[in-house]
């Protein structure tokens, strides 16, 4: 147990130093969430759970058989040279074949053993689905900042309207269009804010508390400054993989039980039985009978045995599919995951380009403005882009992390 413990603490301090490769401006509140989430989701806890009871059955696999106590009392006493037979006392222990223990405890371990991967995977998983969620928040936080800074410029765009209408440079139609405007931006908002509460009851739900506990977003991300992306690979260390491993070995040791239970089984005993003394005298008058018992119980008709086998050789096959299977799978996701990680950062490339430029148009028209010549529609034109290269470029730094956090769970 104590080697169960050492690992879950080293997965903890695994996943947690993880978090660092994601990224380095991210604030303590992620890591925080990972800790309790560790410490609280049922799903760990229910991993944690089935490999203790899988530990307690290697204990289990210890045990031998009841020995086997009998009395019985002679209601016709048959007549014995020495004295007719009073009762007769009985104790027999079958004992399994050499080794038979040592195997049963070897296949209990061999299943413990696959089992403890489900912890991994469960707290890999956790990692990654808090982590996503985090990103979900600060992209939701993020793109509210977005619209509250709009909100502030269409403001600035209504007084410099109503100015114009004084000196009949614009019309109240144009003031109409802002204030439009202005009420899709707080719609936008409003159902941000709906958004932010249903992914934090995500993570609350994550950490096995209440729903309403308020999460606050405090870093800040940025787009990583690497000009390259490394791409890794699947190994077979990876715990879904590794568990089609230990389950083959589980097979393997159930072969091996297997030619054991296929041994006999060796018995021992005792017969006490009680003889009355005859009236008249003989040798040895009343002697009672003590014997001694050796029996051996062996396994004839072998029928259950060669299914068995067969079953095991049939089982090997398919874990070793499966693994297969299960490889291709997350080496697919991964090359997705990739893929999508680096158009992330095109994407984000080719917005910030954008986004300065559509600040650029803004400036001019601002600067137009002195002149008398302003087109509030190309104001709304260029508020609409600049607030879309702004939303785009969140999605595009939420989507890199939230890709690294597959790859992460995949590679790390």
């Amino acid at each position: 147990m104590s080697k169960y413990i050492t690992q879950t603490r080293r997965f903890s301090l695994l996943f947690l130093c993880f978090l660092g490769v994601i990224s380095g401006v991210q604030a303590q509140d992620l890591q925080d969430l990972i800790q309790l989430g560790l410490a609280q989701n049922t799903n760990v806890q229910q991993a944690d759970l089935q490999y203790k009871l899988a530990v307690e059955k290697v204990n289990e696999a210890q045990d031998i058989p009841n020995a086997e106590f009998g009395l019985g009392y002679f209601v016709l006493e048959p007549e014995t040279r020495t004295g007719p037979q009073v009762f007769k006392a009985s104790i027999s222990q079958m004992l399994p074949w050499f080794g038979s223990i040592t195997a049963r405890e070897n296949y209990a371990s061999s299943l413990a053993d696959a089992q403890y991967e489900s912890i991994a995977i469960a707290h890999r998983k956790l990692v990654m689905s808090i982590s996503q969620n985090y990103y979900e928040l600060w992209g939701n936080m993020s793109e509210q900042r977005v619209l509250q800074e709009q909100l502030k410029i269409l403001k600035r765009y209504q007084t410099l309207a109503l100015t114009s209408i004084e000196v009949g440079q614009a019309s109240a139609v144009d003031v109409l269009k802002l204030q439009m405007r202005e009420n899709e931006i707080l719609e936008k908002i409003e159902i941000l804010k709906q958004d932010y509460l249903a992914v934090q009851t995500l993570i609350n739900t994550d950490l096995n508390r209440e729903k309403s506990v308020v999460i606050t977003i405090t870093s800040d991300l940025e787009m990583p400054t690497e000009t390259s992306l490394e791409f890794d690979e699947i190994t077979d260390l990876h715990p879904e993989l590794l568990q089609y491993d230990k389950l083959y070995e589980s097979v393997e040791q159930s072969d091996q039980l297997l030619a054991k239970e296929r041994a006999p089984m060796i018995g021992f005993g005792l017969d006490y039985i009680a003889i009355e003394k005859r009236q008249e005298y003989v040798p040895d008058n009343g002697k009672d009978i003590l014997m001694p018992m050796v029996t051996v119980s062996i396994p004839i008709f072998n029928s259950k045995f060669k299914s068995k086998s067969a079953q095991n050789r049939i089982q090997k096959e398919t874990y070793k599919i499966q693994k297969a299977d299960k490889k291709n799978n997350l080496i697919s996701i991964l090359d997705v995951a990739e893929k999508r990680r680096a158009s992330a950062r095109i994407s984000f490339k080719t917005l910030t380009n954008n986004l300065e430029q559509a600040k650029y148009a803004q400036d001019i028209l601002l600067k137009s403005y002195e002149t008398g010549l302003i087109d509030f529609n190309d104001v709304l034109d260029i508020q609409e882009l600049q607030l879309k290269y702004e939303i785009s470029r969140i999605e595009a730094i939420q989507s890199y992390y939230k890709q690294q956090t597959i790859i992460n769970y995949l590679t790390q």
